[in-house]
This record gives structure tokens, sequence and C-alpha cells, in this order.
């Protein structure tokens, strides 16, 4: 079934939604993620091409890509496209549905079930995702897909936080399960004033 991930972000992303993400005894059911296409796409780490940061995100596909970002959150995604393509998708939010008492131990100032993994720094830390799980086999390693066989209905949007014209409307690139509690708020990027 991981066959599926050697296709483009924007194709499999909609199709992660309802997937099971396990480390050891906790496990995040996806409902929210997004799609990042590599070098033609302005909000992809790879816009500008390999580097040591990103390389993982050039395959083989099934892979996890982590990053830290604001000098404190780690955050994951799932590697797609043959190997020496960039392309991931950004694993955003989910619903906590195994080993709730260890995330909210992870997690201590989670208000509600339903914020324990909403906001993909959030779902990293309620999973015990670490920066250096960076190229996990997501079919074998620490941090583990389940694939769902029944497909979730989504709704499309702009990628979340992400400047310039890659969080426009012409990258509609972030999926959602309507209605779900989890999916985080939608917030374009934050623009700075120039000093």
């Amino acid at each position: 079934m991981f066959e599926l991930l050697s296709r483009p972000a924007t194709e499999v992303a909609p199709l992660l939604l309802g997937a099971v993400v396990r480390v050891g005894d906790v496990a995040v059911r996806l409902t929210e993620v997004e799609a990042y296409m590599g070098d033609g796409d302005p909000g992809s780490h790879a816009f500008r091409g390999l580097g040591k940061r990103n390389a993982v995100m050039y395959g083989p596909p099934g892979r996890l890509y982590t990053y830290f970002t604001y000098g404190m959150h780690t955050c994951a995604n799932v590697v797609c496209m043959p190997e020496g393509v960039a392309s991931g998708i950004l694993l955003r939010a989910g619903e906590v549905v195994e080993g709730a008492d260890l995330a909210r131990e992870r997690r201590t100032t989670s208000r509600k079930p339903a914020d324990l993994a909403q906001g993909p720094a959030r779902l990293a830390v309620a999973l015990g995702i670490r920066l250096d799980d960076a190229g996990d086999n997501l079919e074998s390693g620490r941090v583990r897909l389940e694939l769902s066989h029944s497909r979730a209905l989504f709704s499309a949007g702009p990628r979340t936080g992400v400047s310039g014209d890659g969080g426009s409307n012409s990258y509609p690139w972030r999926f959602w399960i309507p209605g779900e509690p989890s999916v985080s708020p939608y917030r374009p990027a934050v623009k700075r004033k120039r000093r």
C-alpha cells in the first residue's frame, strides 16, 4: 500500500486523512495535513534545491522528514515521490486514539483532548517524534504510518502560516476532515514590519 507514496504530495495528502501515525504506545489519527511540492513550490523547504537540512525530502518515499522550527518545535512530514524528487506532506493535526494518558504527560498545557495533537508541533510532542527520527522508514521504523483503507471526505484551502505566494489561494494544499475538533484553525502568515 505504500506504493501510493511514490505519487505527488498533492495527490497523496488527502489520502492520509484518517491514517494513523504510531510511535510506541501513542497513536494519532490524522485529521489535517499540508502538501509541499519541492523545488516548484515557494512554500517548500526544497524550493531552493537540495541541502543538508532537506536531504530526506529527496527520497526514498515513505520516510519521515523532520525539521526544527521557531527554535523550539519539531515538525514531521511524510516523504513522497520517487527518490531524487522532493515532495512531502506536513502532519498538521490529529486525534489521539491510543495512549492519551502518555500524550497528556507530554503535552501538559493541553486543556482538552481535541488540542492534544492540534497543530504540527503539538502532534509531534504528543507522539514523541524527535528531530533525530529524520529518515525513519514509516513501515518499519520507530515512527510508523498505518494507512487507512477508507477515504475520508475532506476540505481544501491555503496552507497555514506560509508566507508569500506559497500561502495564497494559488496553493490550496491544506487538507482537513470537516467538523473534526482536532483540526487547527487557519492562520495566514504573520507579516513582519521592516526596521
